[in-house]
């Protein structure tokens, strides 16, 4: 990213609002904007295999492995405003198994780029199924929307909801119904 770009165009976005970029709280705004931008979009500079890290195991564990409430944070593509809130991750492994740590991470990648929740989910499940072959694998993200809360409509309290289930989460209604109530079950 060309971070003296981003701060011409933001300092640019400033004046067409009718501010000075120059008044003693904006001086340094573009390239604030420029290096939180750095940041928020940094899941385009992450490569999946190299976030795994060989951290795929051969293991005979075939019950489901589930990493709730993931905290995750990500920009809206249509109007670069955030969308927030947590995602939910099942698998049933195949033989192999994946590092804890390494499912959020992997929720980090895809939500570290300007995104559609719908997208991300399935991005999400998609990553598990070709990286680890599991019997199946389910994804939940619950999400609130700021372009839904700031603007447009302003329904501050809507939660939007999406899932992606492959395998046997998609073929068994009780593993999927399985997952769906111990996610929603209270924490420890």
């Amino acid at each position: 990213m060309d971070k003296n770009l981003v701060e011409k165009y933001v300092r640019n976005i400033l004046e067409q609002i009718g501010e000075d970029p120059e008044r003693d709280g904006l001086k340094n705004t573009p390239a604030r904007v420029a290096q939180a931008y750095e940041f928020l979009t940094q899941g385009y500079n992450q490569n999946i295999k190299e976030v795994l890290n060989d951290a795929i195991f051969e293991e005979k564990y075939d019950e489901m492995v589930i990493v709730k409430d993931i905290d995750f944070y990500s920009m809206c593509e249509h109007h670069l405003l955030p969308f927030y809130g947590k995602v939910h991750v099942a698998y049933i492994p195949n033989g192999k198994i994946v590092g804890l740590s390494k499912i959020p991470r992997i929720v980090d990648v895809f939500a570290q780029r300007l995104q559609v929740q719908e997208r991300m989910t399935q991005e999400i499940a998609d990553t598990l199924d070709k990286y680890l072959n599991p019997r199946g694998v389910a994804v939940v993200v619950e999400a609130y929307h700021m372009c839904m809360m700031m603007r447009g409509v302003q329904k501050q309290n809507s939660i939007t909801t999406t899932s992606a289930m492959h395998g046997i989460f998609t073929d068994d209604a009780r593993t999927r119904s399985e997952f769906l109530d111990l996610i929603n079950q209270k924490r420890i």
